[in-house]
């Protein structure tokens, strides 16, 4: 009888699994290319690849060139960049907190950049999308402040079900105070309602160049966070035991996660569920360690996005449904598929 085959080394099973995850991370790579073209393409007006073609590298002129450089690129470009944004800062939330159903919001910064550009609008005299981007930015920033500040007082410092009781609370305050303007100013309901809703719709390139630089900032924040959102993991205890500063994890995530999810919400409004669905999609392809986990988040953003926005401007030609609208409708199927496959039970 044979001697059995000596087990493979560790280097060299592990070899196949990052194969594999190398090669979604193509794919997604692929995908938001997709996205990309059919973004610039299709609309109330549909352009044929060569008319892109001619658009961008013949110098070409006439309608089709013109919509496609002063209306779908920067849209296309902050719906890249949102969402991104949205994908990582969901899968830190959700590493944060140890939280499968964590998402941007959970932390009270969506709420806090609502109150912050109700507050511009009816205070202020802020009436343009460039004007409500640093409002909301700030509020955002602030309410992220807030929700980490209560929940790190007491014994334990800033626990997940600690934060997410103190960003429930924080966001019922901030909605009393939204409702509570707006029901006295009936003219600031009908400007804000429009960046309530969430929408890639109006966004240019001015509104790229204003959070950009946020983005990157929060971008390398969450990444110089990844391995202690391994290590977190495994526990508390097993996190310090390997080594890891938790607090400092906490800090660093949180942080990062609360300017990506400002940048973002400041610049197109609230978009539901993308900060949600997006990090499971990611971990059912790559695996839960968020060293491929944020990269595959960060591609599968942008496609969830752009398709959804492609999506609302088809249904009701020449009208469009906001982003916003399709990435809820999307979301709720998900997150009900997700409740029943928990098989959580009381």
């Amino acid at each position: 009888m044979s001697a059995a085959a000596p087990p493979l080394p560790h280097a060299q099973r592990g070899a196949p699994a990052a194969t594999r995850r190398l090669g979604w991370l193509c794919a997604a790579g692929a995908a938001v290319a997709v996205a990309v073209v059919l973004s610039l393409a299709l609309g109330s007006r549909s352009l044929s690849l060569d008319e892109l073609w001619r658009a961008f590298f013949t110098g070409g002129e006439g309608p089709g060139t013109e919509v496609v450089r002063e209306m779908r690129v920067p849209r296309t470009l902050v719906g890249l960049m949102v969402g991104a944004a949205l994908g990582l800062a969901g899968a830190v939330m959700q590493g944060l907190t140890r939280n499968p159903i964590a998402e941007p919001g959970i932390l009270g910064v969506s709420q806090g950049a609502a109150v912050a550009v109700v507050l511009a609008i009816a205070y202020a005299g802020a009436h343009a999308l460039t004007d409500y981007v640093w409002y909301a930015f700030a509020g955002a920033g602030l309410a992220g402040v807030a929700v980490y500040a209560v929940a790190a007082r007491g014994r334990g410092g800033a626990t997940p079900v600690k934060l997410a009781l103190s960003g429930a609370a924080i966001n019922a305050l901030l909605v009393s105070v939204t409702m509570g303007v707006l029901t006295t100013r009936s003219a600031t309901l009908d400007e804000f309602r429009f960046w309530q809703i969430g929408s890639l719709s109006g966004r240019d390139a001015e509104i790229a160049g204003q959070i950009w630089p946020f983005l990157l900032v929060g971008t390398v924040l969450v990444l110089a966070a990844a391995r202690g959102l391994d290590a977190l993991a495994l526990g508390e205890d097993v996190a310090r035991g390997l080594g890891q500063n938790v607090a400092l994890v906490r800090i660093t995530g949180g942080l990062g996660a609360t300017v990506l999810t400002g940048a973002g919400v400041a610049a197109t409004g609230p978009i539901a569920f993308v900060g949600l669905a997006v990090p499971h999609l990611a971990r059912a392809l790559v695996g839960g360690g968020h060293r491929w986990l944020l990269p595959m988040c960060a591609l599968l953003g942008p496609v969830v996005l752009l398709v959804s926005d492609v999506l609302g401007r088809l249904v009701f030609p020449p009208s469009e449904v906001p982003a916003g609208v399709m990435t809820a409708l999307v979301g709720v199927p998900f997150l009900v598929f997700l409740v029943r496959r928990s098989g959580v039970r009381a």
